[in-house]
């Protein structure tokens, strides 16, 4: 018998916020929880060399990182736009692209939904302009390019055929996976150069 009671909607962060996922407000959203939840999200579903997971936050680290390197007089709050570009995976978890296309729009529409939430509590625009979205795209596939050959066991030709190569003009980062507490302090640190 199907009950009557809805099902939950929320989740109940360790700051003790309690976040509506159908309705997120930015009052309920807090850096630490980002940071926390970050940490411990693995990209690549996990399958990356080393003793710990490349998780979210230094994915997040590495793109900020390659969006002022690609432009280097972008505004600090841009860069911290794009250190948050997948600040809504502390709660969704990172699904992989070929995932998310399999899933669907109202996957994105979710996630959209919940970074705007995000912008609006650390005093960003809602939605990003084009410039801004086509510049932290760009960053996240030459992420993705180092990710995959250093990380995620992709070869050169594998890498440059789903996410191009990277420009010349950038210095290659060396990539180890941290270990949680180390992924965390890193991303807050970070957040907190960058942050009003």
């Amino acid at each position: 018998m199907p009950s009557s009671t809805p099902a939950r909607a929320w989740q109940r962060m360790l700051s003790g916020r309690r976040l509506d996922l159908l309705n997120p407000s930015p009052l309920d959203i807090e850096i630490a929880d980002i940071a926390h939840g970050l940490a411990r999200v693995a990209r690549w579903n996990g399958q990356t060399l080393g003793p710990h997971a490349f998780s979210v936050a230094q994915h997040c680290l590495l793109v900020e990182r390659l969006a002022g390197d690609l432009k280097p007089r972008l505004a600090r709050a841009m860069r911290l736009a794009a250190l948050l570009h997948d600040a809504s995976e502390y709660v969704i978890g990172d699904l992989i692209s070929p995932f998310k296309a399999a899933v669907g729009i109202d996957y994105k529409d979710f996630e959209l939904k919940l970074l705007a939430a995000i912008h609006i509590r650390f005093g960003l625009p809602p939605m990003l302009g084009a410039d801004m979205l086509a510049l932290i795209k760009r960053a996240d596939r030459i992420s993705a390019f180092y990710e995959a050959t250093q990380l995620a066991g992709f070869d050169l030709r594998e890498a440059k055929h789903f996410f191009g190569i990277p420009p010349a003009s950038l210095k290659a980062p060396r990539l180890a996976a941290m270990d949680t507490p180390e992924a965390e302090a890193a991303f807050l640190e970070r957040f907190r150069q960058l942050a009003p």
